[in-house]
């Protein structure tokens, strides 16, 4: 059964009836070292444990277009969703509050997924103000193409001037804290390219108002399919 429910509370329940493990490693996430250089990020290579891989891959929702879309538009089967309920979920919270030094109990969270990639993603920037901590998980197979690996950079102009770069290999957890330098991009790439990403913003209206953008956006790509 798909799951079409923004607070993914149905289906993640479901999931997690059947299967009383978690589907991330909140161990490799807390021995991992946080990096404050040029900005404080951690990557976490295997977060999605590999024995859940199979069933949330199976259950990600089928995306023709490029762009972030937010959960209500989409239909997934509950092992992704169970999986994105985790990552927004308590536990995830504190270890990532404990891991940056932030409180992050009276922040909410905003989830959007990414399928595909197109020529013009990648292009540097920071994230907005609005937003605290960024979790992105990537839910592909095993990366080859040189194009879009994300790349953390210490400036604003010079995508080679990285001090980390992460392929989207399946599992994988980056998760960095926004600042005004928290500068990243990556090389063009065109194709599947698949997406979680969390971020605990300042408060409720934050939310609100980037789930109507981004509803809005994925009514606009519906209207306008690419060719």
């Amino acid at each position: 059964m798909l799951a079409r429910d923004p607070t993914l509370t149905d289906a993640a329940t479901a999931a997690l009836s059947t299967d009383n493990s978690s589907a991330i490693d909140l161990e490799a996430l807390r021995a991992t070292q946080l990096v404050r250089d040029p900005f404080e990020f951690v990557i976490v290579p295997n977060l999605v444990r590999r024995e859940a891989l199979a069933a949330v891959t199976a259950d990600f929702p089928r995306i023709t277009e490029p762009g972030s879309f937010p959960l209500d538009k989409l239909a997934f089967g509950p092992a992704f969703a169970a999986l994105v309920a985790e990552l927004r979920g308590p536990a995830m919270t504190d270890c990532l509050a404990e891991k940056f030094g932030v409180d992050l109990r009276d922040h909410p969270t905003l989830a959007t997924i990414r399928g595909r990639c197109r020529a013009s993603d990648g292009k540097i920037h920071t994230d907005s103000e609005s937003k605290i901590i960024t979790v992105l998980v990537y839910l592909n197979s095993s990366w080859e193409a040189n194009g879009g690996r994300l790349r953390l950079l210490r400036s604003a102009t010079d995508l080679e001037d990285f001090a980390a770069e992460v392929p989207p290999d399946a599992g994988t957890l980056l998760a960095f804290r926004r600042s005004e330098n928290s500068f990243h991009g990556h090389k063009s790439f065109v194709g599947e390219r698949r997406s979680i990403q969390i971020n605990w913003v300042r408060d409720a209206g934050v939310a609100r108002r980037e789930q109507a953008r981004h509803r809005l956006s994925a009514w606009f790509k519906r209207l306008k399919p690419s060719s």
